[in-house]
C-alpha cells in the first residue's frame, strides 16, 4: 500500500539515501532539511509525489509547516523518520556547553518537537510508524562520545515510552541503531571538541583518531540499511530495536552480557532492600 513519509536531514547520509528510496519505489514524500536546495532535483524526478520543505528541527514552527504540506498534498502522513542529527566527540571534561548543548537540540528535542507535530495527524490513521535514528552509541556509551551518547540513550528512552503509547492506537515506533555505514556521518555530521586534555589521550583521544581514520572507509552499504528499514515499516510485526549491521549486533550481544555478568554477580546483595 502507498504510504505518505515525512523524513528529516534528507539533504545527506541516511536520509538522503532513504529518500531517494522511498520517492523510488512509488510512496509520497516530504523531504526536508535546513537547506532544501539540495533536494530540489529529487522533486524534479518525482514532481507528482516528492514535495519539498525547508525544516529545522530546532524551530517547531518548520516541523508543523512539513506536517501540514503532507496533509495538504497527499491528504495525511503515515511515517515520520526522524533522521536529522550529528554527532560530537570529546571527553567529558573537554567538551563545552557552547558545544554539547546545541547537539542536544538537534538530536533529542528536535526529534521530540518534530514527533510533537506529527502525532494529531497520524493518530487519524492507524498503521503509522514514527522511525527514528539512534546509534549503537544509544545501546552502550564509549569514551570519548559520552554527550553523542547521552542523546541517543535519551533518544531510545523516549521510543520506548512513545512505543506504548501508541500501540493501542494501532501505531509503532521504530529505533534504528546503525553501526559504522559510508555515509558523511564522521566528516560533515561530527564535530570535535576544541579543547584537548592529555590525560585523555588514550581513552576519548582515540575516538578523534577513529574519526581520522575511517570516514569514507566505513564496512556499511547506506543502500542495504535502507533496504532493511523498508522492511521493518512495510511489516506487520515491526521491530522496536533495529541494529543494522554486524559492529552494531556485536555492541548490542556485549551489552547484553555485560549487564548479565552486573546482574547475577550482585543478585543477592541488590535484591535485599525492601523494609523488613
Amino acid at each position: 500500500m502507498t504510504k505518505t513519509w515525512l523524513i528529516t536531514g534528507c539533504s545527506s547520509g541516511l536520509g538522503q539515501t532513504l529518500a531517494q528510496a522511498v520517492a523510488a519505489r512509488g510512496d509520497r514524500l516530504v523531504a526536508t532539511a535546513r537547506d532544501p536546495q539540495a533536494l530540489h532535483a529529487l522533486a524534479r524526478q518525482f514532481p507528482e509525489t516528492v514535495r519539498v520543505c525547508a525544516l529545522d528541527v530546532t524551530r517547531p514552527d518548520t516541523a508543523h509547516a512539513a506536517v501540514l504540506l503532507a496533509v495538504e498534498s497527499f491528504g495525511g502522513l503515515d511515517v515520520l523518520v526522524n533522521n536529522a542529527g550529528y554527532g560530537l566527540y570529546g571527553a567529558v571534561e573537554e567538551v563545552e556547553p557552547g558545544e554539547y548543548r546545541p547537539m542536544f537540540e538537534v538530536n533529542l528535542f528536535g526529534l521530540i518537537e518534530t514527533t510533537r507535530a506529527a502525532l494529531p495527524v497520524m493518530r487519524s490513521r492507524p498503521g503509522g510508524r514514527i522511525v527514528n535514528l539512534s546509534s549503537i552509541a544509544g545501546i552502550s556509551g564509549g569514551a570519548g562520545s559520552g554527550y553523542y551518547a547521552a542523546s541517543k540513550f535519551a533518544v531510545e528512552g523516549l521510543s520506548e515510552s512513545l512505543d506504548q503509547e501508541l500501540r493501542p492506537l494501532g501505531l509503532r515506533v521504530i529505533i534504528v541503531e546503525p553501526g559504522p555505514f559510508r555515509t558523511g556521518f564522521l566528516g560533515r555530521s561530527m564535530t570535535v571538541a576544541e579543547r584537548r586534555i592529555g590525560d585523555y589521550e588514550q581513552t576519548a583521544g582515540q575516538r578523534r583518531i577513529y574519526r581520522e581514520s575511517n570516514d569514507g572507509r566505513q564496512a556499511g552499504d547506506p543502500g542495504k540499511a535502507v533496504e532493511v528499514i523498508l522492511r521493518a515499516v512495510d511489516s506487520d510485526a515491526p521491530p522496536l530495536h533495529l541494529p543494522l549491521g554486524p559492529v552494531a549486533h556485536g555492541v548490542v550481544d556485549r551489552k547484553l552480557v555485560s549487564l548479565r555478568e552486573d546482574l547475577d554477580a550482585w543478585r543477592q546483595v541488590s535484591l535485599a532492600t525492601d523494609f523488613d
